[in-house]
C-alpha cells in the first residue's frame, strides 16, 4: 500500500512499515538548516558574553541530534529524551521540548507503528512535567502540541508523497522490464520463424548446389533448387507479414501434416535416399494442433536427414491411436560426420520445445546406427 501498510495475524490491526528514505534533496534541505542552527550558536558561543556555555552546549547537541534521524530514528529519539532529561539541570527544558515538537515531523516521516506511538507517550509525557513543574507554562503546553501536530501532518504528507514515488518508480522499472522481454520475445519468435521454415529450403538448395555438377542428377538439382527457393521466399513473405501483426495476434501458421510428409518423402528421394513411409496423416483423429506440431517435426526432421544423414533407406512412420500420435523418423548415420552443412542443434531444441509445449514426449538419438526422432502428442 501507499504508506508501507502490513497485516499482522489479527486481521483488525494495521501497522505501519518503516517510512521510506529520504530523498537526495529532503536530506540536502535538512543537513543545510541543521548547519545553519548550529552555526548560530558556535558563533554566539564565541562573540557573545551573556552565554551560557551549558544552554548553548545542549542546544547545538539537541540541533546535531536531527542530523541522526536520517540514519537512526531510535536512537535520535533515545538521544533527544536525554537531553530533554539534561535540560532540566541548564533550565533550557522549554528549547528542547521545542526541537521535540519539531522532530515530530521527522518521525512520522520515517517511523514506523512503534517509534511514532512511543515518540507520541513520550512527547505528551515531556509536556505534561513542563506543565507541572512550572505553573507558568501551562499556557505554552498548547503551543507545543499545536507545532508538534503540524510538523507531524508535514511529515505524514511527504510521507504519502515518497510512498507515492517510489511506487511510480517501481511500476515504471516493471514496465521497462516487461516492455524488454515483450522485445526479446518477439526476437526469439522471428528467429523460431526463419529456422523453422526458411532454413529448410535453404538447405535444399545447398544440398543440391553440390549435385550440380552431376549430369545425371544436374536436371533433378535445379528444380529442386527452383522450389525451395519459391516456397523460401514464399515462407519469407509470410513470416513478414506476422511479424508485421506481431506472434500475438491471431494469424497462426497452418500445418498440413500430409503436405508435411509428402514434401518430405519428395526431397528426401531427390537428395538420393530411398524413403518409406507408413500411417495416415490424414486420421480424422489427429486434432489440428497436433497436425500442426508434428508437420513442424517432421520438416524439421527432414531438414536434418538432408543435411547429416548417410547412404541408406529412410522411414516414416505414424502411429494414431484414441489417445496419442506419435510420428518416428529415422535415417542412417553417415560413416564421417558431414563438414559442408555443420548443425547448431537448433532444430532438436525448437522440436523439444514444440512437443513439449503440448504436453507431448520428444526423443532423438542415435540407436543400432540410425538416427531416431521421435514425437508422441497426446490426443485425447
Amino acid at each position: 500500500m501507499a504508506l508501507g501498510l502490513s497485516r499482522r495475524d489479527d486481521p483488525g490491526i494495521l501497522r505501519l512499515k518503516r517510512g521510506e528514505a529520504l530523498g537526495a534533496l529532503e536530506r540536502v534541505f535538512i543537513l543545510v538548516v541543521i548547519a545553519g542552527l548550529i552555526a548560530v550558536d558556535v558563533f554566539g558561543l564565541f562573540f557573545s558574553t551573556e552565554v551560557d556555555l551549558l544552554v548553548s552546549l545542549l542546544s547545538i547537541a539537541t540541533t546535531a541530534t536531527f542530523a541522526l534521524y536520517l540514519w537512526v530514528p531510535w536512537a535520535a529519539t533515545a538521544l533527544l529524551g536525554v537531553l530533554f532529561a539534561l535540560s532540566f539541570i541548564a533550565n533550557s527544558q522549554f528549547n528542547v521540548i521545542l526541537a521535540a515538537a519539531v522532530a515530530a515531523g521527522l518521525v512520522v516521516r520515517l517511523g514506523g507503528t512503534a517509534l511514532i506511538l512511543a515518540y507520541a507517550g513520550l512527547f505528551l509525557v515531556a509536556v505534561a512535567v513542563i506543565a507541572y513543574t512550572d505553573g507558568g507554562a501551562t499556557a505554552n503546553v498548547g503551543i507545543y502540541l499545536i507545532i508538534a501536530t503540524v510538523a507531524g501532518a508535514i511529515g505524514f504528507a511527504l510521507r504519502i508523497t515518497s510512498a507515492r514515488g517510489h511506487r511510480l518508480e517501481e511500476q515504471l522499472a516493471i514496465q521497462a522490464e516487461q516492455e524488454r522481454e515483450a522485445v526479446l520475445a518477439e526476437r526469439r519468435w522471428i528467429a523460431g520463424e526463419l529456422h523453422d521454415s526458411i532454413a529448410h529450403h535453404l538447405t535444399i538448395v545447398a544440398l543440391h548446389v553440390q549435385m550440380l555438377d552431376d549430369p545425371q542428377t544436374s536436371r533433378g538439382s535445379q528444380e529442386a533448387i527452383r522450389i525451395a527457393a519459391r516456397k523460401a521466399m514464399t515462407d519469407l513473405r509470410f513470416v513478414i507479414e506476422l511479424a508485421d501483426d506481431a506472434p500475438g495476434t491471431s494469424a497462426v501458421q497452418t500445418g498440413d501434416l500430409a503436405e508435411a510428409i509428402a514434401e518430405a518423402h519428395a526431397e528426401i528421394e531427390t537428395a538420393g535416399h530411398s524413403v518409406k513411409t507408413d500411417g495416415d496423416p490424414r486420421d480424422a483423429r489427429l486434432p489440428r494442433v497436433a497436425e500442426i506440431v508434428l508437420a513442424r517435426i517432421m520438416r524439421e526432421s527432414a531438414t536434418n536427414v538432408l543435411k547429416h544423414a548417410g547412404p541408406g533407406p529412410v522411414r516414416i512412420d505414424l502411429d494414431v491411436d484414441d489417445e496419442s500420435a506419435v510420428l518416428a523418423i529415422r535415417s542412417p548415420l553417415p560413416a564421417t560426420p558431414r563438414r559442408d552443412l555443420p548443425s547448431s542443434r537448433t532444430g532438436l531444441n525448437r522440436m523439444a520445445e514444440r512437443v513439449l509445449g503440448a504436453s507431448g514426449e520428444f526423443s532423438a538419438g542415435a540407436v543400432d546406427g540410425q538416427w531416431c526422432v521421435s514425437a508422441k502428442v497426446p490426443i485425447g
